[in-house]
Parts: C-alpha cells; sequence; structure tokens
C-alpha cells in the first residue's frame, strides 16, 4: 500500500515536471518561429506570391454602443469592434517544425495590415483603430481585432423631430488600393449587434451592410467599399414630455383670454405671455437643430400655436374696443342685434344677471316700463284734478325752509288750490326736464350695455372657435409623425 501511494505521487510529479517543461518548450519554439517569420518579411509591401493577383480582405464590424448623435453638427458618435481577416503568404509555417505550434499573436506594428479607413470620418484626428495583437495561424491567416471610437458625417433629416428615424452609413475602404490589389469582401450581411449597448435617446433597429464598386474620375481602376448602414429611431418619450406636452397646455390658455371680463385689464397680458413662453421653447428647439430648410414638425407646431395666439390677441383687443364703446358711440345695428344678441347669446348661453331665455334682454323690457310710467305721470300732471280724489292737504309753514326749491313760492298743493298756474307751468318744464334726462340717461346706458352684450358675445364666439382649432391642430400634427415610432 505504501509502495503504491509513492508510486502515485512520483507520476504526478513526472507528468507535472513534463507540462512545465512543454510549456517551456512552446515558449522556446514560439520565440524561434517569430524569429524566422521576421527574419526576411517586409511590413511594406503587399503579402502576396504573385502581385498581380488581389489580396481578399474580409471586413465584420461590430456596434457596441451609440456615444452620441450630434443633430447640429450632422456627426455620429459610435464604439465600434472592427475584425479584419486575410491570408499573408509570407507568414506561414509547418506546425511540426515547431512542436506542434498552430497560433500565436504579436504586435499588428510587426506586419503588413490593409490600410482600410472610414470614408466618411468627421474627426480631427486621422487615426485609425488601436494597434492590437493580431492572431497568425500557421497557414498564414490574419485576424486583427481592434476597437475603435469613430466619428462619421451623417445626414440628419429632422422633419418630423421628435418622431424622427435616421440612416447614418459607415464606409470603409481602402485608401491607396484599389480592387485589383486589395478585394473587399463582407463577413456577413449586416453588422453584428449582439453586444450593443442600448442607448437612452435611440433605437437601433439594424445594420445592413452592402457592397460597393465605385469607379472615380481621377483613376481607371475600381474602388471597392462596404457600406454599414446603422438605422436609428429616436425615443420620442422625453421630447413629449419635456417639450410637446407644456406647449400643448400652454396652447389651451391662448383662447381662455376670451373668457377673461374685459375690466379686469388681464385679457391682452396672457396673450403676450403666453407668446412669450412658447418663444422660448421655439428658441430652445432651434438651437438644438441643424440650420436646415427643412423645418421640424415640432417647430411647425410651435409656429401654428403662435400665429393662434397672436391672431387671439389681435381679436381680444378688437373686442375690448367693442366693451368700451361710450355714450358717443352709435347705435348697435339692427342685424347685430338680431344675429348677435337675439340669437348667437341663446347658442352660447350669454345672458346677464337677471335675464332669461324668455327675456333675452332685460334691459328692455326695464327701458319700456320707465317710459310708460313717466308717461302716466305727466298724463296725471296735466290732468291734477284727476289726480287728487280728496281735498288737498293744507299749506305747511315750513315748505320755504325745504333745500329743494322747484322756484315757486309755495307748495304744489297751494299752486293748485290758489289757481297759480303761471307756478304750474314752470313746475311741469321742470318735471319734463328731469324726466328726460333720467329717459336720455337710461337711453344711453342701455346703448352701452347692448354694445358690452355684443363684446361679450364675440368673445364666448372665438374662445370656443380657438379651443377647436387648439384640438385640430394637436392632432393634424401628432397625425403627420410617422407610424413606425412605438412611444406615442
Amino acid at each position: 500500500m505504501e509502495r503504491t501511494r509513492r508510486w502515485m505521487e512520483v507520476m504526478l510529479l513526472s507528468a507535472l515536471l513534463l507540462a512545465e517543461a512543454s510549456h517551456c518548450a512552446q515558449g522556446r519554439f514560439a520565440h524561434k518561429l517569430l524569429n524566422d517569420l521576421m527574419e526576411d518579411y517586409s511590413s511594406a509591401l503587399r503579402p502576396v506570391d504573385d502581385t498581380d493577383k488581389s489580396l481578399n480582405v474580409t471586413l465584420q464590424v461590430t456596434l457596441s454602443q451609440i456615444k452620441d448623435m450630434d443633430e447640429r453638427n450632422q456627426v455620429l458618435i459610435a464604439y465600434l469592434w472592427i475584425r479584419q481577416v486575410w491570408h499573408d503568404a509570407h507568414l506561414k509555417w509547418s506546425k511540426e517544425d515547431y512542436d506542434g505550434l498552430e497560433v500565436i499573436r504579436i504586435p499588428s506594428s510587426l506586419i503588413w495590415r490593409p490600410d482600410l479607413v472610414l470614408y466618411n470620418k468627421a474627426d480631427d484626428d486621422f487615426s485609425g483603430p488601436v494597434d492590437t495583437n493580431v492572431v497568425l495561424r500557421y497557414t498564414g491567416e490574419i485576424t486583427w481585432d481592434a476597437p475603435a471610437i469613430t466619428k462619421s458625417s451623417c445626414v440628419v433629416d429632422v422633419s418630423y423631430f421628435p418622431f424622427d428615424s435616421q440612416q447614418c452609413n459607415l464606409t470603409f475602404g481602402s485608401w491607396t488600393y484599389n480592387g485589383n490589389q486589395v478585394d473587399i469582401a463582407m463577413g456577413s450581411v449586416s453588422g453584428d449587434l449582439s453586444d450593443f449597448v442600448e442607448n437612452v435617446e435611440w433605437e437601433c433597429h439594424g445594420m445592413p451592410a452592402t457592397k460597393n464598386v465605385i469607379m472615380y474620375g481621377c483613376c481607371s481602376d475600381p474602388y471597392p467599399d462596404i457600406t454599414y448602414t446603422v438605422l436609428l429611431q429616436r425615443r420620442s418619450s422625453f421630447y413629449i414630455i419635456n417639450l410637446l406636452l407644456p406647449c400643448f397646455l400652454i396652447s389651451f390658455l391662448a383662447p381662455l383670454s376670451f373668457y377673461l371680463p374685459a375690466d379686469s385689464g388681464e385679457k391682452v397680458s396672457l396673450g403676450v405671455t403666453v407668446l412669450l413662453a412658447l418663444t422660448v421653447f421655439q428658441m430652445m428647439v432651434a438651437e438644438s437643430m441643424p440650420p436646415s430648410e427643412s423645418v421640424p414638425l415640432i417647430a411647425k407646431y410651435y409656429i401654428a400655436t403662435m400665429t393662434m395666439i397672436t391672431a387671439s390677441t389681435a381679436l381680444t383687443i378688437f373686442i375690448m374696443n367693442i366693451h368700451f364703446c361710450g355714450a358717443e358711440a352709435k347705435p348697435v345695428p339692427y342685424w347685430a342685434k338680431v344675429l348677435i344678441i337675439d340669437y348667437m347669446s341663446k347658442i352660447f348661453f350669454v345672458y346677464e344677471v337677471g335675464e332669461s331665455c324668455a327675456s333675452p334682454f332685460g334691459q328692455a323690457e326695464e327701458s319700456e316700463s320707465f317710459h310708460s310710467q313717466n308717461h302716466h305721470r305727466k298724463h296725471k300732471l296735466h290732468h291734477p284734478k284727476g289726480k287728487i280724489s280728496g281735498s288737498p292737504p293744507p299749506c305747511c309753514p315750513e315748505d320755504h325752509k325745504s333745500p329743494f326749491v322747484l322756484g315757486c313760492e309755495s307748495c304744489v298743493y297751494c299752486g293748485f288750490r290758489s289757481g297759480n298756474l303761471a307756478c304750474d307751468t314752470k313746475l311741469l318744464r321742470n318735471v319734463e326736464y328731469i324726466a328726460n334726462c333720467f329717459r336720455e340717461q337710461k337711453t344711453t346706458a342701455l346703448k352701452v350695455a347692448e354694445w358690452k352684450k355684443v363684446a361679450k358675445v364675440m368673445d364666448r364666439f372665438f374662445m370656443w372657435i380657438f379651443f377647436i382649432m387648439v384640438f385640430l391642430m394637436s392632432i393634424l400634427i401628432i397625425g403627420k409623425a410617422p407610424t413606425t415610432n412605438n412611444d406615442i
């Protein structure tokens, strides 16, 4: 038993020693292999046996993250993983000569690399991918994986902002080699999105790839390139809450200026305040958008709302002039009385205090009652004997102490009893003058009241008109948004 245990320990120790020796041997062979490969190698020349043949380079791009989309400068900043695979005819070996060594990793600066660049690069720094190591196989296949933060130009269409979608191209191609020297092939039909980190503002709906062969005017040789199209959809919830919803609520305040009483003095100031608030929102949107001819959808909504508010403010000023028509104003025209006071006031339920549907304008009945009472009194004054059924009361000695002097030495009944007709005529003229003053005052008040009611009915009419316009305009603007958006 003891002998068996010792034997097992010896075998385990021998295995460990052999494994360590093997690793040491692989390290020694890898060092020898690198020296042998780099002995007569030149990284300046294209690694092909026949210079008339093209070198095939397979390109695969993985989109890791959308770092930023600068709409104003039309630049897309993305974090990519770029994989390039090609065969180097000068970097082959027999794995049996190097203890079965199949793969080594060496710095990419030691070997020839394709000069693939991003054609639509928008960065001041023209450096390429990071100089990471390459994976070299004994067959001469080289795999180079390198991360890169790219800034590419992207034509931004903000016509449907904030419900817009963008298509940004990433075009890769050789800068100096034509298609007869370096041919580029796609690793797959689309970019890899398996490791994509979600962006808070944009959704990535795909990254299809296409190969293009372009004949430039400078040269007769073909130049192939591979274009990856990044399909982006904006997440509009942030803009709906912070830009659209405040504008929608503010726009509903503008029609309420028609509901404010004209005597409050705040009708015009409310419209101006709402107009200034929308101007601030419009400036915020304009600062983040590119100065192009295409007007964003939200900017159209702001402009339409500001136009309506301007029109409502102008109408408010016009209606206030009608409301404050004084005694020198002309009477309300007959058509305005029939159309506005009689019909529109009933439709919009505009009634003054004491009015009802049966008596739409109580001031007229009150005026007619006042005129009939004055006419009845005047008739009795012209026939004093018919008014006094009994004997008149005696004259009071204190009558001359009264501060109200009608132009007669004695009281009315004394004049009637003594038969002083001169005093009766003067008294009738005074009473008639006072009645005329009351009648004119009442007529003026009735005319002013009619103009005020016309202004109030027009206020109520325009209030509902502008409420309907704001609602329909909001539905129309939202209805123009693309149906592919999922945040609405």
